[in-house]
This record gives structure tokens, sequence and C-alpha cells, in this order.
């Protein structure tokens, strides 16, 4: 009975490409507490990836998407599914996905569809995948969590609220750079942060977005899937969790009994912001570009409504032989350029003109 939460498909499903995509231009913190506070003694650090005037979801997803197929090495007629997980999808009707899948070439025969479930929509679409591919409806499939992600000018959210996002071909075990063992969700009703319909940006619950919002789902989804996989914090190499900040995931890595030194490939989140539906995918690229064979890793999604998906993941040898097929995500990290404030405002379009 316990077993049946947790999600195995029936033919062992994998990460058979993967490909990071990080806008160059960062906003630091100090310059959004610069213009929105007057005493900036003790000013915050880090900084936020901007997507460019050219960039949005769709742009960004096709650079991802490449890449993952650039590590995949398949001919992309063979993808029968290409989903895009996002909170900010360009357009509210026409979809996200079909535009995706023409540019790469996965058209017509193929499923597309874009979702939504704030935060968690890309790992949303990857359980959705190993579902198509781990019951033989479809060799391949691909998943991307992407967003331009934005907050209320002067509001905590600017701090943060990055771009960036990634993307993950799901297909046979055996052709995998690492395989999904299982994975398990865990969703409740908790209006911690919303973004109604016609409203531009989104409002939230100041503390209670961390309880009984973040920690209580992330700790739920993990600690039941390594109950039901019989696995303990020491058993993995690596631990990912959804960074909405930087004090988030590291106290939620040590209440279950993480070190620091198991999440810190993945944390991500001082140096790009907070990519939303990337944000968790995006760390596992970081975890994958650096993991050895063997190597096993714990993902953990948050997605604001609420929901976390948890997934165990084992590394494999073809993971070594096919990642310099593409750019690791730290190289995107590394390629930036700083703005300021007034630039990012008209970037992310924080200036009407009507």
């Amino acid at each position: 009975m316990q077993e049946n939460k947790i999600l195995r498909p029936i033919r062992k499903v994998g990460i058979v490409g993967y490909g990071a995509y990080i806008p160059r231009y960062r906003l630091p913190a100090r310059e959004v507490a610069r213009v929105w506070k007057a005493d900036t003694s003790g000013e915050p650090s880090g900084e936020k990836a901007v997507a460019g005037l050219d960039e949005d979801v769709i742009t960004m997803s096709i650079e991802a998407a490449r890449n993952a197929l650039a590590r995949a090495m398949i001919d992309p007629a063979k993808i029968r599914a290409v989903w895009v997980g996002s909170e900010s999808h360009p357009s509210a009707v026409k979809p996200t996905s079909t535009v995706v899948a023409e540019a790469i070439g996965a058209v017509p025969n193929t499923q597309a569809a874009d979702w939504e479930f704030a935060c968690k929509a890309g790992t949303e679409a990857m359980q959705a995948a190993i579902g198509f591919v781990g019951s033989g409806m479809a060799a391949y499939a691909l998943s991307i969590g992407m967003d331009t992600a934005q907050g209320r000018p002067g509001d905590a959210l600017e701090y943060t609220a990055g771009a960036g996002g990634a993307a993950y071909l799901l297909g046979p075990a055996e052709e995998s750079l690492a395989i999904i063992e299982a994975s398990y969700s865990f969703t409740t009703d908790t209006p911690d942060f919303f973004r109604r319909a016609n409203e531009k940006y989104p409002e939230h619950g100041e503390r209670f977005t961390g309880e009984p919002a973040y920690f209580k789902h992330i700790s739920a989804a993990a600690q039941e899937l390594m109950r039901a996989t019989e696995t303990k914090p020491e058993d993995y190499t690596y631990a990912v969790f959804h960074q909405p900040n930087d004090k988030f995931p590291k106290r939620v890595a040590s209440s279950l009994g993480f070190k620091p030194d198991q999440i810190e490939a993945g944390l991500l989140v001082p140096w790009i912001g907070n990519t939303y539906a990337g944000s968790a995918l995006v760390g596992l690229t970081a975890v994958l570009d650096v993991a050895e064979p063997g190597d096993k890793i714990l993902l953990v999604s948050y997605g604001s409504g609420a929901g976390s998906d948890a997934f165990t993941i084992q590394t494999t040898e073809e993971l070594i032989k096919r990642r310099k097929q593409a750019p690791s995500t730290q190289e995107y990290i590394q390629r930036r350029t700083e703005i300021d404030y007034a630039t990012y405002s008209r970037y992310r379009g924080k200036l009407s003109m009507k």
C-alpha cells in the first residue's frame, strides 16, 4: 500500500541529455538596494540573471533544448513530446512548446503542451515525460523548466527573481547519462504565492512562504521518497532543492540531515537568482556537470500553491562521455555582463509607456 505512493515506471527511464541556459546580464542585489533603500549598510549580497530585450521563455528554452540534444546525440524527429513549464509564457493562449518543438526539429509527429505549477512546472513536466517513456508510448520526451521571473518594483522578490532554466531529454535507461530510479509528489492547497489573471506581478505571503509552505512540502517529499527507497542522506553524493533564496535550501538540507558539501554544487541562487520553474532543474545541471559515474542525487522541487516533486537519480558511465558536448552551467554563470537598475527596468518592461 505504501509503495503505491512512489512513482516508478514499468520501463526504466533516464536522462539522455540535459542542458542549461542562463542569460548573460546580471543585476547585483546591491543595485536594487541602492534604488529602493535609503540605508544600504548591510546591503544584500548576490545577483540575479536578467533576460535581454531579445530573450524570453521561448528563446531560452530553445537554447537549453539544443544543449540537451547535443548531449543526447539523437535525431530530434524521434522526440514524441515537448513540454515547457513556466510562470512567464510569452502568450496567454499561443503555446510556447509548439515554437520550441518547431525550432529544434521535433515537429510534426510530436505532442506539445505548456505546463504550470509555479516553480515546479519543470519537474511536473519531467514526471509526465517519465510516464510517457516508461509506459513505452514514446522513445524520447523533452521536459523544460524556464522563466523570466518578475517581481514588483521595490518588492523583496526583486532581489532574487532571476531568469534562466534547463531542459531534460528523457529516454531509455540504457542510453542515459543518469537513471531516474523513483519519484514522489507531495501536494496540498497552500496559497503562499500567486498571480491572478491580468495581474503583472505576483503576490506572496511573506513569512507564510516558508512555513507551512516551502519547508513542509520539501521535507515531506524528501522524507517519503527516502523512506520508500530505503535510502538515507548519507547515501547521496549530492542533493538539490528549490532555491527561492540562499537561506531556505541550506536550512531544509540541514533539517533533513544533509551536509553543506552535498548541496554546494547545485546551489546557484547567489549568482543567478531564483529562476522559478528552472530553479531546481538548473541546479541539477550544475551537479551533472561535475558528478562521477555511480553518484546518487536527490532532487526536490517546490511550487507555490503548493507542492513538491522529489526524485532519486543515479549517474552512469555515459555522463563523462557526453557532458562536454554542450556548455556547462558554470560557463553560463561566468559569462556575465553587469547592468544597473535603469537598464534592468528597460529590459524587463518596468516602465509603462501607455
